[in-house]
């Protein structure tokens, strides 16, 4: 458990600096360079995400059940994840009316990813795992809509082709995910099996 949290604090406290201790982080790239300060970026989150995956992993070895989610909830739990993905690939099409609407799709994605598994997953893990990234997208996307209304920043729409995009991307990257990817990766089977 003590990886998991390391880990969460390391990859989410990293991609957190740039709102909550903008100053700090400018000094850093002052002293050291940006190409340093992207760097020690970059390893900071990998050995975060690392220490997330194997304390994770670990975690589920001997799991520490907080509540029981009746078997309805995977159904759930799939049918949230599909605006994650539709979400997630809204945030790498430009030009999207989703991004114009909601400024900041793979945070909101995030969300949705996290509550999903909130609901269908009762461990203690679970609840650090994917509450943590609830919190912080919560807070962030908070923050960032804020700083966006307060500097006049908008996400200009291009098309509704765009935002079809968006959507079949989304929609392929759920099926692949949940039919191909998520047993190997994750040790779970989305739709049972």
């Amino acid at each position: 458990m003590l990886a998991l949290i390391l880990g969460l604090i390391l990859f989410l406290g990293m991609h957190s600096v740039r709102l909550f201790a903008a100053d700090w982080r400018d000094r850093q790239i002052d002293r050291l360079g940006l190409l340093t300060w992207k760097g020690i970026y970059s390893v900071v989150s990998l050995v975060g995400l690392i220490l997330i995956i194997w304390g994770y992993g670990q975690a589920r070895l001997s799991p520490e059940w907080l509540w029981l989610s009746p078997v309805w909830t995977r159904h759930l739990a799939a049918l949230l994840t599909i605006p994650a993905f539709i979400l997630l690939a809204a945030a790498y099409v430009p030009g999207t009316h989703i991004r114009a609407r909601v400024g900041h799709p793979m945070l909101l994605g995030i969300k949705f990813w996290a509550l999903a598994h909130l609901i269908a997953n009762g461990t203690l893990a679970d609840l650090l795992l994917f509450g943590g990234f609830l919190a912080w997208a919560v807070a962030l996307f908070i923050v960032l809509r804020r700083r966006d209304r307060q500097t006049g920043i908008t996400y200009p729409a291009r098309g509704a082709g765009r935002d079809l995009i968006a959507v079949v991307l989304g929609l392929v990257g759920f099926v692949v995910f949940a039919l191909l990817l998520h047993w190997p990766l994750i040790g779970v089977r989305p739709f049972g099996g």
